[in-house]
C-alpha cells in the first residue's frame, strides 16, 4: 500500500484526513509526522499546519518455518562481543528501529474516553505497550490463509449462537480478507444502520489478532451483501445531493459515519465537476460536507 500524505491544523486532523482517504479505521493504518504544526505570531500569522504521511498497515508473508530457520542461523554466531552484528530494536509499535528517527506511530482503540485526542498528538513518545499475559499464541507471522480460516471458524461459531441458520465462508482479496455470512432473514445479524454486523466485525478482528500480537491482516465482514449494497445506496444518494448543492450553491452535510462509508463519499464526489468534500467533527459523530468547488 502507498504512502499517502495530508494536512491539518493539528496532527488529528491530518490524521483524520489520511483515514478517510485511505477508507480504513484507525487500528489499520500507521503513520509518520513529518512536520509539527506551528503556531504563528498573533495568531495565524506565521502559523504553519502539521503533516504526516501514512498507509494502511503492510502485512507479513513470512512464514514461522523460515523464520525459525532465519532464528537458528542466528543462534550459530558467537556471543558475548560487543562488535557483533546487533539486531533492530523495536519501537513499541512493531516497527524496527534501526538507529533511528522515524516515528511512525499506531493509533489504537480501546482506552478510556476522551483519550482519542490526546493518543492522536504523541509522536513516537509512547512506551512499549505491555501485553497480558491471558494471550496465549503471539504470532506476528501467522500466515495470511491461517488467519482467514481463523476468521471464518469464530464467525461461524458466532452466528451460530443466533441460530439462524446462517453459514459463513472467508476468502482473500487483495491481502484483505473478507468473512461472507450468507443465509435468510439475517437483518438481526446486520442491526440498525449496520450496528450489529460492526460489532461482529471487531469481535471478529479482535479474536484473530489476539494470535498476532495486534498485527494480523485486515477483516472485514459482511451480511447477505449488506456492504455491498449500502455503498451503492450511499454513491446514488451522493450524486443527488451533489445536484442539489450544485442547484442552490449551499454546502450540505451527510450523517455521521465510518471511516469507510466516508470514502466511498469522497470518491463519488472526487468524479463530479464542482463538487468538494471536507470531512468535519470527530468520531463517532464525524461527517462529510459537500461543497461547491
Amino acid at each position: 500500500m502507498e504512502w499517502v500524505e495530508t494536512t491539518g491544523r493539528t496532527i488529528a486532523e491530518a490524521l483524520d484526513a489520511a483515514l478517510d482517504e485511505l477508507g480504513v479505521d484507525e487500528e489499520d493504518v500507521e503513520y509518520e509526522v513529518l512536520e509539527e504544526p506551528r503556531s504563528g505570531f498573533l495568531g495565524r500569522l506565521g502559523s504553519s499546519e502539521g503533516r504526516i504521511r501514512a498507509r494502511v498497515k503492510p502485512i507479513s508473508r513470512e512464514k514461522p518455518g523460515e523464520r525459525q530457520r532465519r532464528n537458528r542461523r542466528g543462534s550459530s554466531r558467537p556471543r558475548g562481543g560487543s562488535n557483533g552484528p546487533k539486531a533492530a530494536s523495536s519501537d513499541g509499535n512493531g516497527n524496527g528501529g534501526e538507529g533511528g528517527g522515524s516515528s511512525s506511530n499506531r493509533r489504537r482503540r480501546g482506552g478510556g474516553g476522551g483519550s482519542r485526542g490526546g493518543a492522536r498528538g504523541r509522536n513516537g513518545g509512547a512506551g512499549q505497550e505491555q501485553q497480558g499475559s491471558s494471550v496465549d499464541t503471539i504470532d506476528n507471522d501467522v500466515p495470511i490463509e491461517e488467519q482467514a480460516a481463523a476468521a471464518e471458524q469464530f464467525t461461524q461459531g458466532l452466528v451460530d449462537a443466533f441460530d439462524l441458520g446462517a453459514q459463513a465462508k472467508s476468502m482473500i482479496d487483495d491481502e484483505v480478507v473478507v468473512v461472507e455470512v450468507t443465509g435468510e432473514n439475517l437483518g438481526l445479524l446486520v442491526g440498525p444502520k449496520g450496528a450489529t454486523l460492526h460489532a461482529i466485525e471487531e469481535l471478529v478482528r479482535t479474536v484473530v489478532q489476539r494470535q498476532t500480537d495486534g498485527h494480523g491482516v485486515r477483516i472485514h465482514v459482511d451480511v447477505a451483501g449488506y456492504r455491498a449494497k449500502r455503498r451503492a445506496a450511499l454513491a446514488e444518494f451522493t450524486q443527488a445531493l451533489a445536484e442539489k448543492v450544485l442547484e442552490t450553491g449551499r454546502a450540505q452535510a451527510l450523517e455521521p459515519m465510518s471511516a469507510s462509508d466516508r470514502k466511498v463519499v469522497h470518491d463519488t464526489a472526487a468524479e463530479i465537476d464542482g463538487i468538494t468534500t471536507v470531512s468535519e467533527g470527530e468520531d463517532p459523530r464525524r461527517r462529510v460536507i459537500l461543497r461547491p468547488a
